[in-house]
Protein backbone atom coordinates (compact mmCIF):
# COMPACT_ATOMS: atom_id res chain seq x y z
CA UNK A 1 0.00 0.00 0.00
CA UNK A 2 1.65 3.54 -1.05
CA UNK A 3 2.03 6.05 1.51
CA UNK A 4 -0.53 8.86 1.47
CA UNK A 5 1.28 12.24 2.43
CA UNK A 6 -0.48 14.80 4.31
CA UNK A 7 1.43 17.92 5.41
CA UNK A 8 -2.05 19.41 6.09
CA UNK A 9 -2.36 18.09 9.16
CA UNK A 10 1.07 19.28 10.33
CA UNK A 11 0.08 22.83 9.29
CA UNK A 12 -2.62 22.29 11.71
CA UNK A 13 -0.34 22.92 14.52
CA UNK A 14 1.53 26.44 12.80
CA UNK A 15 0.84 27.94 15.86
CA UNK A 16 2.99 25.11 17.70
CA UNK A 17 5.62 25.27 14.87
CA UNK A 18 5.48 29.14 15.36
CA UNK A 19 6.49 28.45 19.54
CA UNK A 20 9.09 25.92 18.99
CA UNK A 21 10.96 28.18 16.33
CA UNK A 22 10.36 31.35 18.64
CA UNK A 23 12.27 29.51 21.48
CA UNK A 24 15.00 28.11 19.42
CA UNK A 25 15.79 31.31 18.58
CA UNK A 26 15.97 32.75 21.68
CA UNK A 27 17.70 30.00 23.05
CA UNK A 28 20.79 30.17 20.42
CA UNK A 29 20.32 34.38 20.85
CA UNK A 30 21.10 34.29 24.08
CA UNK A 31 23.13 31.52 24.61
CA UNK A 32 24.90 32.32 21.69
CA UNK A 33 25.77 35.94 22.78
CA UNK A 34 26.62 34.33 26.17
CA UNK A 35 28.71 31.23 24.97
CA UNK A 36 30.63 33.53 22.82
CA UNK A 37 31.56 35.78 26.03
CA UNK A 38 32.62 33.14 28.24
CA UNK A 39 35.14 31.79 25.39
CA UNK A 40 36.76 35.21 25.23
CA UNK A 41 37.28 35.48 28.71
CA UNK A 42 38.50 31.70 28.73
CA UNK A 43 41.09 32.75 25.79
CA UNK A 44 42.15 35.45 27.71
CA UNK A 45 42.54 33.16 31.12
CA UNK A 46 43.89 31.06 29.35
CA UNK A 47 46.70 32.98 27.08
CA UNK A 48 46.94 36.59 29.44
CA UNK A 49 45.43 35.51 33.03
CA UNK A 50 46.95 34.57 36.43
CA UNK A 51 48.66 31.32 36.30
CA UNK A 52 46.37 30.23 39.00
CA UNK A 53 43.69 30.57 36.59
CA UNK A 54 44.81 28.62 33.85
CA UNK A 55 44.16 25.01 35.29
CA UNK A 56 40.98 25.80 36.25
CA UNK A 57 39.94 27.22 32.19
CA UNK A 58 41.70 24.00 31.25
CA UNK A 59 40.23 21.63 33.18
CA UNK A 60 36.41 23.21 32.17
CA UNK A 61 36.98 23.01 28.61
CA UNK A 62 38.28 19.86 28.75
CA UNK A 63 35.41 18.78 30.99
CA UNK A 64 32.91 20.13 28.83
CA UNK A 65 34.21 18.60 25.06
CA UNK A 66 34.63 15.50 26.35
CA UNK A 67 31.61 14.81 28.04
CA UNK A 68 28.02 14.21 25.65
CA UNK A 69 26.09 18.16 25.55
CA UNK A 70 22.97 15.65 26.74
CA UNK A 71 24.63 14.60 30.14
CA UNK A 72 25.59 17.93 30.50
CA UNK A 73 21.80 19.06 30.17
CA UNK A 74 20.52 16.44 32.60
CA UNK A 75 23.50 16.80 35.04
CA UNK A 76 22.72 20.58 35.00
CA UNK A 77 18.53 19.88 35.08
CA UNK A 78 18.44 16.89 37.16
CA UNK A 79 21.42 17.72 39.52
CA UNK A 80 21.21 21.29 40.47
CA UNK A 81 18.11 20.99 42.05
CA UNK A 82 19.25 17.81 44.12
CA UNK A 83 21.27 20.16 45.86
CA UNK A 84 18.99 22.89 46.57
CA UNK A 85 19.54 24.77 43.33
CA UNK A 86 15.42 25.58 41.60
CA UNK A 87 16.20 25.61 37.90
CA UNK A 88 13.32 25.78 35.03
CA UNK A 89 13.80 24.08 31.89
CA UNK A 90 14.60 26.97 30.17
CA UNK A 91 17.51 28.31 32.55
CA UNK A 92 18.65 24.51 32.05
CA UNK A 93 18.57 24.68 28.89
CA UNK A 94 20.24 28.24 28.33
CA UNK A 95 22.92 27.68 31.07
CA UNK A 96 24.09 24.18 29.17
CA UNK A 97 24.52 25.97 26.01
CA UNK A 98 26.53 28.92 27.60
CA UNK A 99 28.54 26.37 29.30
CA UNK A 100 28.95 24.14 26.21
CA UNK A 101 29.67 26.67 23.36
CA UNK A 102 32.08 28.63 26.00
CA UNK A 103 34.26 25.51 26.37
CA UNK A 104 34.45 25.27 22.91
CA UNK A 105 34.82 28.71 22.01
CA UNK A 106 37.94 28.67 24.27
CA UNK A 107 40.08 26.87 22.29
CA UNK A 108 38.92 28.50 19.13
CA UNK A 109 39.38 32.07 20.44
CA UNK A 110 42.81 30.95 21.84
CA UNK A 111 43.68 29.67 18.71
CA UNK A 112 43.50 33.10 17.14
CA UNK A 113 45.11 34.48 20.21
CA UNK A 114 48.50 32.77 19.64
CA UNK A 115 48.48 32.86 16.03
CA UNK A 116 48.38 37.22 17.02
CA UNK A 117 52.35 38.65 16.18
CA UNK A 118 54.15 38.39 19.03
CA UNK A 119 55.79 41.99 18.02
CA UNK A 120 52.44 43.68 18.42
CA UNK A 121 52.50 42.47 22.15
CA UNK A 122 55.56 43.18 22.86
CA UNK A 123 55.14 46.75 21.73
CA UNK A 124 52.10 47.02 23.95
CA UNK A 125 53.73 46.25 26.70
CA UNK A 126 56.31 49.00 25.89
CA UNK A 127 53.72 51.23 26.24
CA UNK A 128 53.03 49.87 29.61
CA UNK A 129 49.70 48.82 28.23
CA UNK A 130 48.00 46.11 31.08
CA UNK A 131 47.24 42.37 29.74
CA UNK A 132 43.62 43.70 30.09
CA UNK A 133 44.82 46.51 27.88
CA UNK A 134 46.48 44.47 25.41
CA UNK A 135 44.05 41.93 25.26
CA UNK A 136 41.16 44.22 24.67
CA UNK A 137 42.80 46.79 22.11
CA UNK A 138 45.64 44.89 20.26
CA UNK A 139 45.20 40.95 20.44
CA UNK A 140 41.34 40.35 20.73
CA UNK A 141 40.03 41.83 17.05
CA UNK A 142 42.91 40.24 15.05
CA UNK A 143 42.04 36.96 16.82
CA UNK A 144 38.21 37.17 16.29
CA UNK A 145 39.13 38.07 12.16
CA UNK A 146 41.23 34.56 12.00
CA UNK A 147 38.90 32.64 13.48
CA UNK A 148 35.11 34.02 12.75
CA UNK A 149 34.84 31.22 9.81
CA UNK A 150 35.23 28.50 12.53
CA UNK A 151 33.46 30.16 15.68
CA UNK A 152 30.55 31.31 13.15
CA UNK A 153 30.19 26.80 12.63
CA UNK A 154 30.53 25.85 16.28
CA UNK A 155 27.50 28.46 16.80
CA UNK A 156 25.93 26.81 14.69
CA UNK A 157 26.42 23.60 15.94
CA UNK A 158 25.49 24.65 19.33
CA UNK A 159 21.99 25.70 18.00
CA UNK A 160 21.20 22.61 16.27
CA UNK A 161 22.23 20.57 19.45
CA UNK A 162 19.77 22.59 21.16
CA UNK A 163 17.26 20.27 19.69
CA UNK A 164 18.16 17.62 22.50
CA UNK A 165 16.36 20.23 25.17
CA UNK A 166 13.49 18.67 24.51
CA UNK A 167 14.29 16.06 26.44
CA UNK A 168 13.76 18.52 29.32
CA UNK A 169 10.41 19.81 27.90
CA UNK A 170 11.61 22.80 26.79
CA UNK A 171 9.41 23.84 24.03
CA UNK A 172 11.98 24.54 21.43
CA UNK A 173 11.16 23.16 17.70
CA UNK A 174 12.12 19.41 18.16
CA UNK A 175 9.69 19.62 21.00
CA UNK A 176 6.83 21.01 18.70
CA UNK A 177 8.00 18.29 16.24
CA UNK A 178 7.39 15.05 18.71
CA UNK A 179 3.76 17.09 20.13
CA UNK A 180 2.69 16.80 16.26
CA UNK A 181 3.30 13.99 15.69
CA UNK A 182 1.96 12.83 18.63
CA UNK A 183 -1.23 14.18 17.83
CA UNK A 184 -1.82 13.28 14.15
CA UNK A 185 0.69 10.20 13.92
CA UNK A 186 2.31 11.67 10.61
CA UNK A 187 6.14 11.05 11.82
CA UNK A 188 7.43 11.48 8.58
CA UNK A 189 5.66 14.54 7.36
CA UNK A 190 6.35 16.63 10.72
CA UNK A 191 9.56 15.44 11.11
CA UNK A 192 10.17 16.30 7.36
CA UNK A 193 9.14 20.01 8.53
CA UNK A 194 10.85 20.55 11.35
CA UNK A 195 14.06 19.16 9.45
CA UNK A 196 13.64 21.80 6.53
CA UNK A 197 13.00 24.79 9.59
CA UNK A 198 16.22 23.67 11.22
CA UNK A 199 17.83 24.14 7.50
CA UNK A 200 16.18 27.05 6.86
CA UNK A 201 17.49 28.64 10.37
CA UNK A 202 21.30 27.37 10.06
CA UNK A 203 21.33 29.60 6.76
CA UNK A 204 19.98 32.15 8.06
CA UNK A 205 22.26 31.91 11.39
CA UNK A 206 25.44 31.89 8.89
CA UNK A 207 24.39 34.94 6.87
CA UNK A 208 23.85 36.54 10.39
CA UNK A 209 27.15 35.42 11.63
CA UNK A 210 28.92 36.26 8.08
CA UNK A 211 27.37 40.13 8.27
CA UNK A 212 28.77 40.81 11.83
CA UNK A 213 32.20 39.46 10.95
CA UNK A 214 32.21 41.54 7.61
CA UNK A 215 30.82 44.59 9.19
CA UNK A 216 32.12 44.46 13.07
CA UNK A 217 34.50 41.75 13.03
CA UNK A 218 36.81 42.86 9.54
CA UNK A 219 35.66 46.19 9.15
CA UNK A 220 34.85 45.98 5.50
CA UNK A 221 31.91 45.90 4.05
CA UNK A 222 31.10 42.70 1.32
CA UNK A 223 32.09 42.91 -2.10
Amino acid sequence: MAYQFDFLSTFDYTGVLIKGVITTVELIAVGGVLGVAVGIFGAWARTQGPRWLRPIVSAYVELIRNTPFLIQLFFIFFGLPSIGVQITEMQAALLTMIINLGAYSTEIIRAGVVAVARGQIEAALSLSMTRVQIFRHIILRPALQKIWPALSSQIVIVMLGSAVCSQIAVEELSFAANFIQGRNFRAFEAYLVATAIYLVLAIILRQILRLIGTHFIVGRKPS
